[in-house]
């Protein structure tokens, strides 16, 4: 399946989760804090938004850090993922 974000948006994939803690306890999914680094999957064309011309910054790879609680979470062919608005990612992490 093909995601096409639309306007400002970016489809996000969360990279690794730690599943435990530095002294070994493992920790259930319900216990983890949501993800704040991701891999830019798809990006939207961006244009006028709000009556102000948007560029997007971020292109298909990029490594992110975006706000914790933004964006809307979903599953395609059983990976995760979250769409977030770009003023939501707060910087581009370069490797």
């Amino acid at each position: 399946m093909n995601i096409k974000p639309l306007f400002d948006k970016v489809v996000v994939e969360p990279t690794g989760k730690e599943e435990t803690t530095k002294s070994g306890f493992i920790l259930p999914s319900s216990a983890q804090e949501k993800q704040e680094t991701a891999k830019v999957v798809a990006v939207g064309p961006g244009g006028i938004i709000d009556g102000k011309e948007v560029t997007m910054q971020v292109k298909v790879g990029d490594v992110v850090l975006y706000s914790k609680y933004s964006g809307s979470d979903f599953k395609v062919d059983g990976k995760e993922f979250t769409i977030i608005r770009q003023s939501d990612i707060l910087a581009i992490v370069e490797l």
